[in-house]
């Protein structure tokens, strides 16, 4: 286990979170997951790093690794301008992440709380989901209820949306 791994264990740990990890080599991808047999695993999710048109709001988006993020039905139900991806020095800014290691996890480096943490409303009570301890050479295996009481022991609530 890494030191970036190690961070997000401590912090889980603390808070007393159930939480199961799986080690595999690099991913940037759900279909590079798909391909070392991760996504069987449980339910794996998708995570985008938004940024409104003026860039004054950023949004870390979770859904089901399956689902397509309509962004302009996002942006309406988030009640903002323009959504577009945030560049990698936004996302390394503001979670302390890197391209294919974003993670809801990330919230842990967001101490600000300058990035809004937005959950689809289908991965309300699923017992297993699969996220990155802020790095990509591991899958953290956690349930919605435990995510839900990291953003709330960070100071992130969750929005919802319907995607």
């Amino acid at each position: 286990m890494n030191m970036i791994q190690k961070a997000v264990t401590d912090a889980l740990d603390s808070l007393h979170i159930d939480y199961e990890i799986t080690e595999h080599p690099p991913v940037y991808t759900i279909d590079e997951m798909k391909n070392l047999g991760i996504t069987h695993k449980g339910d794996v999710v998708k995570n985008l790093f938004l940024r409104d048109a003026k860039g004054k709001r950023h949004f870390l988006v979770v859904l089901d690794k399956d689902k397509r993020a309509d962004l302009k039905a996002l942006q309406e139900q988030l009640s903002c301008s323009k959504l577009s991806f945030a560049s990698e020095e936004r996302l390394k800014k503001h979670l302390g992440l890197s391209r294919g290691s974003v993670t809801p996890l990330g919230i842990l480096n967001d101490a600000q709380g300058m990035v809004e943490l937005v959950f689809d409303r289908d991965l309300i009570g699923r017992r297993r989901l699969g996220v990155h301890p802020n790095e990509n050479t591991a899958t953290i295996w956690i349930s919605f209820d435990n995510l839900k009481k990291i953003s709330q022991a960070f100071h992130h609530p969750i929005q919802y949306v319907s995607l």
